[in-house]
């Protein structure tokens, strides 16, 4: 295992063929990869099996954010003489909305999307670009008779990430989406928890576990390659959340009564940690997390971690590592491969525990 760690050695080679393209169709029948810590032992399951898992004194947590449909199709709109007309296609990656009413975005082509230029989605929907903020967001404005929600009501794709090789179908508004999800903000979901049915979260209940959640909305900035092998040189994009005082009056009063806190997927985690005490106490309120986790990391209250495989040199699998050793994960990652796991957003799951 290394002892000081660079983007280099979260690396690993995935098979194509390994990328879920599709979402299985019934939710819970994904594989379920459950990993050691103290151990490193690993054994394959079933997802329904993590009931088995879940002692009755524990606390699930999961992310209730929504993914909205922000990937936006239109034309650049160029003068010709006094009039407007459609240019070229553009595409426009909604983030989150700002205090003043304006919008986070991505854009592409990026170089023609500058201040002062607008993209028409429609005769009744545009957007101007306000200002460019570096990283590849800039701030937009919307312009035409529709406003952002009305907007991305009518003309918004499901943002599916760019290694799933096929546009967005009306089965995945549903399928890219918790069972769970509440409320609107996020542009990709929190994955993890595409497994769980109804069902499997009444068993949950009926076992006695409790079930917290909270609130992070998701942006691209989670999914940000690690460009720079030199790990403390890594900026996370910060991205809002929201923690009830109920939801942290469940995960501290279970924690201190010897059960364990489970998060469901890597956003639960920096949620969560960044929420934490040095005595593993989660503070209930609103604010932003910037929390970007590699080894070495103390965790302060995230005792067990369910989440998906992710993408080589990924802040997710070095959060991953951070949890459960690096030898270990990398280990199971080989394993997974070789034992023909389906990996990414539509993939399947590994338990840590």
């Amino acid at each position: 295992m290394p002892t000081v760690f660079r983007a280099a050695d979260f690396d690993y080679r995935l098979p194509p063929d390994r990328i879920a393209q599709e979402a299985l169709l019934d939710r819970a029948a994904s594989r379920l990869l459950v990993l050691e810590r103290a151990s490193g032992a690993i054994r394959h399951a079933r997802f329904p099996d993590l009931i088995d898992l879940v002692a009755a004194e524990d606390v699930v947590v999961v992310n209730v954010s929504r993914v909205i449909p922000a990937r936006l199709h239109g034309k650049r709109e160029t003068l010709k003489g006094s009039r407007t007309v459609a240019g070229n296609v553009a595409e426009l990656l909604l983030v989150r909305e700002l205090s003043d009413g304006t919008w986070l975005a991505m854009g592409h082509p990026g170089g023609k999307l500058k201040p002062g230029r607008r993209v028409a989605f429609g005769d009744d929907s545009a957007v101007e670009i306000v200002e460019m903020l570096g990283g590849g967001l800039r701030r937009v404005k919307f312009v035409g008779a529709l406003d952002a929600r009305a907007t991305v009501a009518k003309y918004g794709e499901v943002p599916l990430p760019p290694y799933i090789r096929r546009a967005a179908t009306a089965a995945d508004r549903a399928r890219y989406q918790t069972v769970y999800a509440e409320h609107d903000g996020s542009v990709a979901a929190p994955t993890a928890g595409l497994h769980f049915t109804p069902e499997l979260l009444e068993r949950l209940r009926a076992k006695g576990a409790a079930i917290a959640t909270l609130d992070l909305h998701i942006g691209p900035g989670t999914f940000k390659p690690v460009e720079v092998d030199d790990l403390a040189r890594h900026r996370m994009e910060p991205e809002p959340y929201v923690l009830s005082t109920e939801a942290a009056a469940s995960i501290s009063g279970r924690r201190e009564a010897g059960g364990r806190v489970w998060a469901v997927g890597t956003t639960v985690v920096r949620a969560l940690e960044t929420c934490a005490d040095e005595r593993g106490v989660v503070r209930p309120g609103a604010g932003e997390t910037n929390l970007f986790i590699h080894p070495p990391y103390e965790f302060k209250v995230v005792d067990r971690l369910l989440t998906n495989f992710h993408l080589p040199r990924s802040t997710l699998l070095m959060l991953v590592c951070a949890f459960a050793g690096y030898d270990n994960v990398m280990r199971a990652y080989r394993e997974a491969i070789s034992a023909g796991y389906r990996f990414y957003s539509y993939g399947d799951a590994m338990a840590v525990i």
